[in-house]
């Protein structure tokens, strides 16, 4: 046997103004609310079933997001450490065109890329270029640099404009590494100026 509930619709109060009149007023929600609960009547509400499945929805979608964002975040921060290795060439191409050598000092790469900091033959840390000093392995023809990117991994270029030499050949070369110290060389280190790019 099913039971029939009914709804009573809600009271209508005849109330006085102070003319002497009277105007009909219902009842307000506040106090329909109150009624229905007195009565024993249960609101609609979610079950601990309902609940659980949408706590489980928004773990399985912070599980699948988690990852992208940090594979997005590491690529950003190795763009960023390119991007300074990139204008640190063009700040040293520069100089180059004007003194024909590549024995450039910090004090000079300063004063065309005043955006990035310069350091000469330590190794890069996450904020700063390092450039070979006038000394070895730094020669006329060749630029070298290193830059470390936020996420750990070491970026390298090198720009010959002499002959090819061993390991390094002519033009641009690009390298990168994630256990060689950022220090740029002439490639007898840990790693080679060999064009395998970034």
């Amino acid at each position: 046997m099913e039971l029939l509930k009914l709804t009573f619709p809600a009271p209508i109060y005849r109330v006085r103004t102070p003319s002497g009149s009277f105007f009909e007023k219902e009842e307000s929600p506040v106090l329909q609310l109150m009624r229905r609960r007195l009565q024993g009547e249960r609101e609609a509400g979610f079950t601990l079933i309902e609940l659980m499945v949408v706590v489980l929805i928004i773990a399985i979608l912070i599980a699948i997001a988690i990852p992208t964002f940090l594979g997005a975040r590491q690529r950003a921060q190795d763009r960023a450490a390119q991007s300074n290795l990139r204008n640190a060439l063009t700040a040293a191409k520069s100089v180059y065109t004007d003194k024909q050598t590549y024995l450039l000092t910090v004090a000079e790469l300063q004063a065309v890329e005043p955006s990035l900091t310069f350091q000469t033959a330590a190794s890069a840390s996450a904020a700063q270029i390092s450039v070979a000093d006038a000394g070895t392995p730094s020669t006329a023809t060749v630029f070298y640099a290193a830059g470390k990117s936020a996420s750990g991994t070491c970026f390298f270029v090198a720009d010959n404009v002499g002959a090819a030499a061993t390991g390094l050949p002519q033009g641009t070369s690009y390298e990168k590494s994630t256990t060689a110290t950022c220090t740029p060389t002439a490639g007898s280190g840990s790693f080679s100026y060999t064009n395998t790019g970034w």
